[in-house]
């Protein structure tokens, strides 16, 4: 196969373009987190973290970090003007509740039904703490996934059904991977983009679950 994956920074900023200008999004661990150094000026959007902050942007220049200031992931952020931080009682209020528009997670696994596993792979040693990736995919109104095509060993994440634990039920809206862009919707995966150089068919080969082509 002769193509070239997206990397993860320019995965982040694809998903920057699907998200609305005053939209409050949450951040997730990992490839969503870099999204923040991606959003442009012109563009009004609500950061949140899990860990007590809203409005933030993107991570500080070298030298000039607050430690008080930081993700989910441990990552520095700013704060921009009228942000906010607070208790992470208040923040889970905030996700169960409603509040958050989209929440972009990572995952291990996405089953076709829109299934969702990002908190375990089911190892012995893995450390066995959903978080607030729960609360998260069902809290939101829409999940966007961010996340690699296949593993490192080239094993599908997109599969018919899951095989690692289970983090939320049918609440994937819309993949992104380092291949394409497929939205989650009743009738299948429909794949509305796909990275130039790779053909419908060989994406297929490389998913567990059936696509249907929208490109």
């Amino acid at each position: 196969m002769t193509y070239k994956k997206l990397s993860r920074d320019q995965i982040a900023a694809r998903v920057v373009q699907d998200i609305p200008d005053g939209a409050y999004v949450n951040l997730g661990i990992g490839v969503p987190t870099r999204i923040a150094k991606f959003i442009p000026s012109d563009k009004e959007i609500f950061l949140h973290s899990e860990n007590g902050l809203l409005a933030f942007g993107p991570p500080p220049e070298a030298g000039k970090e607050d430690p008080d200031l930081i993700n989910a992931g441990k990552e520095y952020v700013t704060m921009l003007i009228g942000g906010a931080y607070f208790h992470h009682g208040d923040s889970f209020a905030m996700m169960r509740g409603g509040h958050l528009d989209i929440a972009v997670l990572g995952a291990f696994q996405i089953a076709a039904n829109g299934d969702l596993a990002n908190w375990h792979t089911g190892a012995p040693d893995a450390v066995p703490a959903v978080g607030g990736a729960m609360d998260l995919a069902v809290g939101a109104k829409k999940v966007f996934v961010t996340t690699e095509h296949t593993t490192k060993t080239g094993e599908p994440k997109i599969v018919s059904k899951l095989t690692y634990p289970l983090t939320g039920k049918s609440c994937v809206d819309r993949i992104y991977t380092d291949l394409c862009v497929i939205n989650v919707e009743s009738d299948g995966l429909k794949v509305i983009e796909i990275v130039e150089g790779v053909s419908f068919s060989e994406l297929q080969s490389l998913t567990d679950a059936p696509l249907i082509d929208m490109t």
